[in-house]
C-alpha cells in the first residue's frame, strides 16, 4: 500500500511521521516499510493518494454483552441527576431476560460500528449477568466475538444479594470464576463506593491469581479510593477510569507497568470531572484511551471522539491522544504486535480521509475513517 503520510506509533512510545510512504503486507504482517520511491515489487498495489494511515485503534475497555436501553437515565443526568453505579442493575435485568442470539447480535453490531471508526482490537467485559449461568454465557460470547475477554462478575452486587454481600463475593470468587475462567483473559473488579470495597476486591483478585489469570481494575472513578494502589500492588494490566488521583496514585502508576486507562466519554456522558491526563503523562505513566462503550455511563463506540475529548478536555496533544488510543491500548492488553506500524507488526491499520492524524481532533464528530484493515484484510 502507498500513501503520502504514514503515522507510526513505535514500540518505544514515540510517534514518527513518514511522508510519501509505502508498506508491504504479507501473511497479515508488515513485511516492509519505507519511502514509496524505494518500495519493492509486490503482487498488488493500492495507491491511497493524500490520505494518512494510522495504526488501528485498540479499544481496551468496553462492555458489549448487554440488552436494553438506558436513554432515559442519560436524559436524567443531563437534567441534573448525578451519576451513580445503580443503573447497572437495570441492564442486568434486561440482559438476563435476553436470549443468546440477541446478545451475540448486539456485540456484533457494536464491534462492526467500532471497525467502521478505525478500531481493529476490542476488549469486552461481562458484568451484566451476575449469575453463574449468565456470566458464563456472557464470557463465551465475548470470547467468540472480541479479541480479549474479561470476567467482571464483580461489577455490582445484584439486588437478590443486597443483604448478603459476603455470599455474593464468595459466589464470584468461587463457582462463577470457575465457570468463566476457561474463557477469560482477565478478571476485573469495580473497586468503588457502591460496588466493591478493598477487602472484597482483594478476595476476588486473590482468587483470580489462584486461577493463573491476569487482572485489571475499575479504579478511582467516583472518588478517591484504594483502587489504583491495589491495581499496582497486584500487577494489574491496567487501572481504568483514574478520575480521582492523589499524588501517591500517580507516583504508583508512573513507577509500575500498570497502564492508566482513561475513558473521557464517561466524563462527557456523566458530566463528571475529566481525569488528569497531563499529570499522568508528565510523571511518566503509561496512558491509554478507551471508549468504555456500555448502555449506561457511556454509549459511544467512537475512538476518534474519545481522542478529540482527550485533546480538548484532558490537555493531551494530538500525538499523545493517538498514541494512547493505539499503543497505549495495546500495552493495556499485554499485546506487543499491535498498536503501531513497523516491520513485524500485525497489519492492523486505518485509512483516514484526511492528510494527517491531527484531523482526528481538529475535525471532531466527522467520520474521517475511510477504511479499516485487520491483519491486512478490509473489515
Amino acid at each position: 500500500m502507498e500513501n503520502s503520510s504514514l503515522k507510526e506509533g513505535a514500540q518505544d512510545g514515540s510517534l514518527s511521521v513518514t511522508r510519501n510512504a509505502a508498506f508491504i503486507v504479507e501473511s497479515g504482517r508488515i513485511a516492509w516499510m519505507g519511502s514509496a520511491q524505494q518500495a519493492p515489487a509486490a503482487d498488488a498495489r493500492v495507491d491511497l493518494g493524500d490520505r494518512a494511515v494510522i495504526p488501528g485503534f485498540v479499544d481496551s475497555h468496553a462492555h458489549l454483552v448487554f440488552a436494553g436501553d438506558r436513554a432515559t437515565e442519560f436524559e436524567a443526568r443531563m437534567t441534573g441527576t448525578p451519576y451513580s453505579a445503580g443503573g447497572i442493575r437495570t441492564t442486568v435485568a434486561a440482559t438476563r431476560a435476553a436470549d443468546d442470539e440477541l446478545l451475540r447480535g448486539n456485540v456484533r453490531r457494536l464491534v462492526d460500528e467500532m471497525a467502521r471508526q478505525g478500531t481493529t482490537t476490542v476488549e469486552c467485559k461481562t458484568g451484566y449477568g451476575l449469575t453463574v449461568a449468565d456470566e458464563a454465557r456472557a464470557i463465551r460470547i465475548a470470547r467468540e466475538e472480541c479479541d480479549t475477554a474479561t470476567f467482571l462478575g464483580a461489577h455490582v452486587v445484584p439486588a437478590e444479594f443486597a443483604e448478603r454481600r459476603d455470599e455474593y463475593v464468595d459466589l464470584v470468587r468461587g463457582p462463577m470464576l470457575e465457570a468463566c475462567a476457561p474463557y477469560a483473559d482477565y478478571v476485573d473488579v469495580f473497586c468503588e463506593r457502591g460496588a466493591f470495597d478493598e477487602t472484597e476486591t482483594r478476595l476476588i483478585l486473590d482468587a483470580a491469581k489462584g486461577h493463573g489469570l491476569a487482572v485489571r481494575l475499575h479504579a478511582n472513578q467516583l472518588g478517591h479510593g484504594p483502587g489504583v494502589q491495589l491495581a499496582v500492588e497486584y500487577g494489574a494490566a491496567s487501572a481504568d477510569h483514574c478520575t480521582y488521583l492523589a499524588d501517591a496514585d500517580i507516583d504508583a502508576l508512573s513507577g509500575s507497568s500498570t497502564v492508566a486507562t482513561l475513558l473521557p466519554g464517561v466524563e462527557f456522558s456523566t458530566r463528571s470531572p475529566y481525569p488528569g491526563a497531563r499529570r499522568l503523562i508528565d510523571a511518566g505513566a503509561t496512558v491509554a484511551i478507551a471508549t468504555d462503550c456500555n448502555p449506561g455511563s457511556c454509549y459511544t463506540s467512537s475512538m476518534p471522539f474519545c481522542i478529540a475529548l482527550a485533546v480538548r478536555e484532558m490537555r493531551m496533544s494530538p500525538a499523545e491522544g493517538l498514541l494512547a488510543a493505539t499503543l497505549g491500548g495495546a500495552r493495556a492488553l499485554g499485546r506487543t504486535d499491535i498498536g503501531y506500524l513497523a516491520v513485524g507488526a500485525r497489519a492492523d491499520f486505518a485509512v483516514l480521509d484526511a492528510p494527517s492524524y491531527l484531523h482526528l481532533a481538529y475535525r471532531p464528530g466527522v467520520p474521517l475513517v475511510s477504511s479499516t484493515f485487520k491483519a491486512g484484510i478490509r473489515q
